[in-house]
């Protein structure tokens, strides 16, 4: 769809709806009966219970199923900082993706602070009446504090999606790409250029997952740990061969690049110093670093995006649903760097052998068994790590 086209088309869907999302009823308010049951008197009993057991709230309550998308809209898609109020459409989009694909109710709460303080009181001032926090678009470096603090303050899963969903579906797609390919962890060269929120968190869980060389990249070159370098525990990890210099230096002889930072951040020359059968992950979004066809014309054997017109689509979709569903079957305490890998390696397993080829090394977005493989797959480790409540 032309931007122009799809401009006029989203306005005036987005006018129809008057909101994506709404609070509907679960119990019946026909009858008399019915209210006594639902209200008063009959809703000082399970008051009642909860007041004597606090865990009774997950059984009398929706707070077992209930998600809180939380962000102060400072960093809304690729528009940066539009404030809570212009983010609000967003936030109420995650909210129906929730629903629509894992059956968790989720509702947008926008947050008129930049302050971490204020945003962490807050939230957990609400927290009673969640089942988990989705931290959305919330500028780094502040999403990183607000995150660590929540997960130390409160005792339900706290997960930043813009961080730890990309890095999951990133994983996943390695994953497809290197059995696609014959390569395996060892050896692997990575590339990540953007050290923000995502870009950090992917790095992070690649190293997890046995990647020994790879190199972060920011707009100053690359992560050395200098002192004065706010990456410095990023770096202790990675680049272990001592490249310095910029992009182009890191991607000489790289196997895999990852991209979350800025359109037109790589070229086909840059591709061209890469390995060759190179995979590219270019997400910048709506634009990527490289579009798909250029990749491939320099060399590139496998070119995922995060847009929906093009093959490989890195989509958080097939991550976030799926990792709070099955966080609140088994009411973990948080979401483990164990539950991200298992989530990625769920989904990568979606693709079978015979389908997996260059254009094919993730499951599409709305393919409906993504969200239940992951929950499972969640659950089961929170229960192995003793995560797990249930």
């Amino acid at each position: 769809m032309q931007p122009d086209t799809l401009r006029a088309a989203a306005l005036q869907s987005h006018a129809r709806w008057r909101g994506k999302i709404e609070m509907a009823g679960r119990a019946p308010v026909a009858t008399a009966a019915d209210l006594a049951l639902a209200y008063t008197p009959g809703v000082a009993e399970p008051c009642k219970a909860i007041a004597a057991n606090p865990e009774d709230a997950y059984l009398y309550t929706r707070k077992w199923n209930t998600v809180a998308v939380v962000s102060d809209g400072t960093a809304v898609l690729g528009l940066g900082d539009i404030g809570p109020l212009a983010g609000l459409p967003v936030m109420e989009g995650k909210a129906l993706l929730f629903k629509a694909f894992a059956d968790v109710d989720a509702f947008p709460l926008m947050l008129d602070t930049k302050d971490v303080d204020e945003i962490v009181e807050t939230v957990c001032r609400v927290a009673p009446g969640l089942g988990g926090v989705n931290l959305e678009d919330i500028a780094a470096p502040r999403c990183f504090q607000v995150e660590q603090r929540l997960q130390a303050l409160l005792d339900i899963p706290v997960f930043h999606d813009d961080q730890h969903g990309t890095a999951v579906v990133v994983a996943a797609a390695l994953l497809g790409a290197l059995r696609l390919t014959g390569r395996g962890m060892t050896g692997l060269r990575v590339v990540v250029n953007g050290v923000g929120a995502a870009g950090t968190a992917c790095a992070k869980l690649l190293l997890s997952m046995g990647v020994t060389d790879l190199i972060a990249v920011d707009r100053a070159g690359i992560i050395t740990g200098a002192p004065e370098d706010i990456h410095r525990d990023l770096a202790l990890r990675t680049n272990p061969r001592h490249i310095t210099g910029g992009l182009a230096e890191a991607l000489a002889g790289a196997d895999v690049f990852v991209g979350v930072s800025a359109p037109g951040a790589l070229t086909g020359d840059l591709v061209r110093r890469m390995a060759p059968d190179s995979i590219i992950f270019a997400m910048a979004n709506p634009t990527p670093e490289i579009f798909p066809a250029e990749a491939l014309a320099a060399g590139a054997r496998v070119v995922g995006t995060g847009r929906s017109d093009f093959p490989n689509q890195v989509n958080n979709v097939l991550a976030f649903p799926g990792i709070f569903r099955g966080a609140l079957d088994c009411r973990a305490r948080r979401v483990s760097e164990g539950m991200k890998l298992a989530a990625a390696r769920a989904i990568a397993a979606l693709v079978a052998d015979d389908d997996l080829c260059e254009t094919h090394i993730l499951p599409a977005a709305l393919d409906a068994r993504v969200s239940a493989a992951v929950a499972r797959a969640v659950a089961q480790t929170a229960k192995d790590e003793g995560l797990a409540r249930l």
